[in-house]
């Protein structure tokens, strides 16, 4: 069993010890992103939508550095603070991902980190 790390020079250094993406046996597994700014890595303001976006526009760039797109991805997890967020989160996701949608989990949580509102983690099939 061999793991390589896949990390995208486009996005600010991680805030923990892990990866943004791992690979291994087939598949590419993505660590949950929240919404930080890609220059600063603070958390960017503006709500739902704002932070729907700039995640995906985060994943976008580990997607490549991967040699991947969202059309390879197979499953999603969304981690919303506010199950009220669902049809706003929902408009903008619809707008990166075409058929056949992966597979997709959205669960309310507590807590997430920086503070965000959203936080979304992918699996692509390498």
């Amino acid at each position: 069993m061999s793991k390589t790390a896949i990390t995208s020079p486009e996005l600010a250094p991680l805030i923990g010890p892990f990866s943004q993406a791992v690979k291994i046996d087939g598949f590419i597994f993505f660590s949950g992103l929240v919404a930080q700014d890609p220059a600063t890595g603070k958390l960017i303001e503006g709500g739902i939508v704002a932070e729907t976006d700039r995640i995906l526009q985060n994943f976008s760039a580990v997607l490549k550095a991967a040699g991947k797109g969202f059309d390879d991805v197979v499953q999603a997890c969304v981690f919303l603070m506010s199950m009220n967020d669902f049809a706003a989160m929902n408009g903008i996701y619809a707008k990166y991902f075409s058929q056949p949608f992966p597979a997709r989990t959205t669960i309310a949580v507590a807590a997430l980190a920086l503070g965000a509102c959203v936080e979304i983690d992918l699996v692509v099939k390498a």
